[in-house]
């Protein structure tokens, strides 16, 4: 893998992401292609990164805590971004959590609506 090289249409297809949102990742300096003229090309560092930025918008992070983390890698490395990652981690679970009580509740709410409204209804 580390002399591996992925044109932008190879990088699109292998994340499954459309042009504009690589090139977009590009804008923002979470990625940095090599460029020969106007063609780009991703290395190993790019995948990793690209595969970290996904993961982080799976979880709902935003790409801004995204970019802190690939800072702190690039600054003080693996640990300092594990550790960082473990804290935001946890408060992003504790949110989770949290949103999950809340649409349970309401689900509850909306269920007991429902049955109270169909009692006021005549029999069919």
């Amino acid at each position: 893998m580390p002399n591996q090289r992925l044109s932008f249409k190879e990088m699109c297809a292998r994340f499954d992401v459309t042009p504009r949102t690589l090139r977009y990742y590009e804008y923002i300096e979470l990625l940095t292609p090599e460029k020969e003229g106007r063609s780009r090309y991703y290395r190993s560092r790019e995948l990793a990164r690209m595969t970290l930025i996904l993961r982080g918008r799976k979880f709902g992070f935003s790409l801004e805590e995204i970019r802190q983390w690939l800072l702190i890698y690039d600054q003080m490395g693996t640990e300092a971004q594990y550790r960082t990652f473990i804290e935001e981690a946890t408060n992003k679970l504790a949110d989770l959590i949290e949103q999950r009580r809340q649409l349970d509740e309401t689900i509850s709410d909306l269920e007991t609506l429902r049955e109270t409204t169909r009692k006021l209804l005549p029999p069919e």
